[in-house]
């Protein structure tokens, strides 16, 4: 007997409940079973993230101090390092500071002894020499030829032995002529550091200084040189 034939010999009621009862694999039922394979696949990968993402809420008490003083450690040495190199920046800086300071302080010193005639000096310059073989060079020449050298730009002068300051003086006696109280002699010989050039066409400008000592019966001769040394120095 067939199918068929065994369901047309079933009851017409049933036929109808086994209807009823048979499952219907609608589309409702498989948007729910695709929803839920769906959120299985979600919280499968949800769980595995958790896993990794809480490694230290899964360590032993112990572990965990080991790992917060192994940080507390870095955290201080790192702490430590960094105050050292801000020491060692100030440090630096006051170095720098202290030693324009000082280098300043060291070039001051050296202008002031310059030019109070307490350190000895060399550099470009020239040589005049003044004879005076008629005795007719006066104290009031020599301030002059003094005063020319410095209007020229003359930084350190020596006359014979003698270094000269800032207040220089040049006197008449009977024996001759005295700068600052000590008595000088002919030929008198002026040695001035700075422009070689520009004291020697001071001291030859028409009229000037050469032009009345040879009127006063004296000899100049100026000479330029390379390197002149002044090695009198005044009292400090």
């Amino acid at each position: 007997m067939t199918g068929d034939e065994r369901e047309e010999e079933r009851p017409a009621g049933l036929r109808a409940l086994l209807g009823l009862l048979r499952p219907r694999a609608g589309a409702g039922q498989l948007a729910g079973g695709l929803l839920c394979l769906v959120l299985g696949f979600a919280v499968a990968v949800q769980v595995q993230s958790t896993k990794r993402d809480t490694t230290f809420a899964t360590a032993r008490q112990d572990e965990l101090v080991g790992i917060l003083a192994d940080l507390g450690q870095r955290s201080e040495r790192l702490r430590t390092d960094l105050r050292n190199l801000e020491a060692t920046r100030s440090r630096l800086e006051r170095d720098a500071e202290g030693g324009t300071a000082l280098e300043d302080a060291r070039e001051r010193a050296t202008t002031y002894g310059l030019l109070a005639g307490t350190l000895p000096a060399e550099g470009p310059g020239i040589e005049m020499l003044i004879g005076d073989p008629r005795d007719g060079v006066k104290a009031i020449n020599l301030l002059d030829a003094l005063q020319e050298l410095r209007d020229a730009g003359a930084e350190v002068v020596q006359v014979n032995d003698v270094r000269v300051g800032v207040d220089t003086y040049f006197l008449d006696d009977r024996d001759g002529v005295r700068v600052d109280g000590r008595p000088l002699s002919a030929p008198y010989r002026f040695l001035a550091i700075g422009d070689a050039h520009t004291m020697t066409t001071a001291l030859n400008i028409p009229g000037g200084l050469v032009r009345t000592l040879r009127g006063a019966g004296a000899t100049v001769l100026i000479t330029p040189r390379a390197k002149v040394t002044v090695g009198a120095v005044r009292s400090p």
